[in-house]
């Protein structure tokens, strides 16, 4: 058998692989600043749930953080808001954050710059209209190409990574299997990746749930808080209204200095940097 064609698959294999690592992995940095932790030894996580609001699962979670007294990050998606916006609006009142998940979560429109910045405005507006305005982006999937961080220092958005849960957890196979899978990534300082929605669509989302309630009750037991994201990074929670940053502003500032090329630092002790929606 020729060797030729085994080395074609091989650097094929290669070259999937590292567009992967760079395009789509929580932790690569390569395109820019893309946080997935925070270097606290303190024993804290941000538990985080995207693609929402997808009803009953998003209150059912939100029903059972605020039992709890806990605050969470949903990045949520704008036309699953205009679907549920009394839902958004809850959450923030409550205390929870509200980050910003695209506009519509469809993946060829995060692929041109054109199309990704109506993406972010058609989103923000949504959130206006609500009289919110996010600071945190996470981009579907993780995706970024390399016109996308210029694009969300025009709109003022610090990007947001994170662990995901569980590979399989959109299969919703079992809540203790996605639970296992979570407090395996329950690191001092993580930033833990649920799904409260389906893509911005409504889906089935029990096992999310189930889920969320073990890795709760297992992490308290271990002495664990939980934090949303901008407390954990010490970065805006939301921007002031009306305001969007220039491209000259630094993304986070002014806490930008501590994003290290790693993109995980130790959040201030003092002060919070939450504005109230």
């Amino acid at each position: 058998m020729s060797r030729w064609p085994l080395g074609l698959g091989a650097a094929s294999g290669v070259g999937v692989g590292a567009a992967y690592w760079t395009f789509m992995s929580p932790y690569a940095q390569l395109l820019g600043p893309f946080p997935y932790r925070s270097r606290t030894g303190r024993p804290e996580v941000a538990l985080t749930f995207d693609d929402g609001p997808n009803e009953p699962y998003t209150s059912q979670i939100a029903d059972y953080l605020d039992g709890k007294g806990i605050r969470a990050t949903f990045f949520q998606v704008g036309r699953a808001v205009r679907a549920h916006p009394d839902t958004t609006t809850r959450l923030a009142r409550a205390g929870h954050v509200i980050g910003h998940h695209s506009d519509t979560h469809q993946f060829t429109r995060c692929l041109q710059r054109d199309s990704l910045g109506e993406e972010l405005a058609a989103g923000l507006t949504t959130f206006a209209e609500l009289d919110l305005h996010p600071a945190l982006y996470r981009p579907p999937w993780l995706l970024r190409i390399p016109a996308l961080f210029p694009l969300l220092r025009e709109h003022g958005l610090q990007p947001v990574s994170g662990a995901f849960c569980h590979p399989l957890e959109v299969l919703q196979r079992s809540g203790r299997r996605i639970a296992r899978g979570a407090l395996t990534r329950s690191r001092p300082g993580a930033i833990v990746i649920f799904h409260d929605g389906f893509d911005g669509h409504p889906g089935n989302r029990a096992e999310t749930v189930g889920a969320v309630k073990i890795v709760v009750e297992t992490l308290e037991r271990r002495g664990c808080r939980f934090t949303t994201v901008d407390d954990l990074l010490g970065i805006p929670a939301y921007n002031p209204a009306g305001r969007s940053r220039t491209p000259s502003d630094p993304v986070g500032a002014p806490n930008d200095d501590r994003l290290s090329s790693a993109a995980t630092h130790i959040p201030a002790d003092t002060g919070r940097t939450r504005a109230a929606p």
